[in-house]
């Protein structure tokens, strides 16, 4: 399967460094204030992990799943809620982790779904932003990276449930 990697777009450094670079902003940001980390999963699990632990504040986490992909590499724009949070949200700052956003359907959706939990505060952080597949703009407060059109696994990512354990994140061939 690593035959099928075209080229590492972020190597395992860079993303440390990003990461650490988005906890420490955070970390300013929500200081002295009862934080929860929403994960997006799967593909956000690895990201929320290590966001997690270079945040100084104190910090709950929470797992939603949302799914939009199946098997293939294009979004099929319907947004599938598979898991859901059990923390009730009102009045606490939530912060929205996910790796990637590209269209934007599936963060808009789950903005949607736990806005009207009436949290105290409601922000996104993403590693990477693929905003030229934007068809829904969605507020991103914090960001690692902009992402050119191409298809990346890795570091969560995957394409099939394959390549999430990648420790960096690369770009599949187009025939891949």
């Amino acid at each position: 399967m690593i035959d099928e990697i075209e080229e590492i777009v972020f190597d395992e450094i860079a993303i440390a460094d990003t990461v650490r670079e988005l906890g420490e902003r955070i970390s300013r940001d929500y200081e002295g204030k009862e934080l929860v980390l929403i994960c997006i999963l799967k593909g956000a699990a690895i990201f929320t992990t290590d966001l997690a632990r270079s945040i100084s504040s104190p910090a709950t986490l929470e797992f939603i799943q949302a799914s939009s992909y199946g098997l293939t590499t294009s979004s099929s724009g319907n947004v599938i809620i598979k898991k859901d949070t059990e923390t009730d949200l009102q009045d606490k700052h939530v912060l929205l982790v996910d790796t990637i956003i590209d269209t934007g359907k599936t963060m808009e959706c789950l903005f949607k779904l736990l806005s009207a939990r009436r949290p105290a505060s409601l922000n996104v952080v993403v590693l990477l932003d693929k905003s030229c597949k934007r068809q829904v703009e969605v507020p991103i407060a914090y960001k690692g990276y902009d992402l050119p059109d191409k298809f990346v696994v890795g570091y969560g990512l995957d394409y099939g449930e394959h390549y999430r354990n990648l420790p960096y994140i690369a770009a599949l061939k187009a025939d891949g």
